[in-house]
């Protein structure tokens, strides 16, 4: 009982204090039931300048939506994936037909090529074809084969004698119309540096030379002979080697080099393309230069 006492026990002062202090709660009990709070004051509302709010609220909404959307990159379809595929609507059987073409070897070049491989219908191919990035050589290549003045130009030509590219000189190719000494020259030292004209189409690749260009100098010259290039052998070359190579840049040439001390010795000149990001697209003309005998 002592025990209790002693935490129950207050002198006159704190009794006091207690007591004031549920007086005062009882009092604010009452307030709060019996007083009227509300506010009948009538609130004038400018609907105008709340709609102009409202409007800048959902326009900053919007652009914040377009933005956190993902952003769709235009890609080369010989390279996607089955998630890629899979999200752009291509079903199960379209996307094995794919990458079933592709692991033979080979590449789609055309809008037209990749609806023929895989049998997507029109209207999936024209929503998503407008993504499709292929790489310049292939689009110069197929323009060059493909348009009406190429078509005609190609009976022209051959109605008449075609001069071989690869013995052009600079006078000859200064008699195209938009071809001057320089350009002339430019053509020669890129022939130079391929060791020859191999494809017609890698007259594309001449640094400002333009199309429009290239084609009127197609129209009387052609790739009539093969040339005959060195090939570098790749499980001999040094890096320096290499690295000199037509399409061939430094960022390559260590991925090569890292890759064969990977796999020990290139066995064929195909275990170029298991190098991660190799450039596919390339591959055709790289391989004029290597060897893996």
């Amino acid at each position: 009982m002592k025990f209790l006492k002693s935490h129950f026990w207050y002198n006159k002062s704190q009794r006091n204090g207690i007591l004031l202090l549920i007086l005062i709660i009882f009092i604010l009990q009452l307030v709060y039931v019996f007083v009227d709070f509300s506010n009948n004051d009538i609130l004038n509302y400018d609907v105008s300048e709340i709609d102009r709010y409202q409007a800048q609220i959902d326009s900053l909404k919007k652009e914040q939506k377009e933005k956190s959307k993902a952003k769709i990159y235009r890609f080369n379809p010989n390279f996607l994936t089955d998630f890629k595929a899979y999200q752009l609507g291509l079903n199960v059987e379209e996307i094995d037909r794919l990458l079933a073409y592709r692991k033979t070897g080979k590449y789609v070049n055309s809008i037209q090529e990749f609806q023929k491989i895989t049998g997507v219908n029109d209207s999936l191919l024209h929503a998503i074809s407008p993504l499709f990035k292929f790489p310049e050589w292939v689009i110069a290549k197929q323009n060059a084969k493909t348009s009406p003045k190429s078509l005609s130009n190609n009976r022209k030509i051959a109605n008449t004698k075609t001069k071989d590219l690869n013995l052009a000189t600079i006078n000859d190719l200064k008699t195209i119309d938009g071809i001057g000494e320089k350009l002339a020259k430019r053509i020669i030292t890129y022939r130079k540096l391929l060791q020859g004209y191999t494809f017609n189409y890698q007259l594309y690749e001449v640094y400002y030379l333009k199309k429009e260009v290239a084609d009127r100098i197609l129209k009387q010259f052609s790739v009539l002979k093969v040339p005959i290039i060195k090939k570098l052998n790749i499980n001999s070359a040094t890096f320096k080697e290499i690295l000199k190579l037509p399409y061939i840049d430094y960022e390559l040439t260590k991925k090569i080099y890292n890759f064969k001390d990977e796999l020990g010795v290139f066995t064929s000149i195909e275990d170029l393309k298991k190098i991660d990001s190799f450039p596919l697209d390339k591959y055709d003309r790289i391989t004029l230069y290597l060897t893996a005998d």
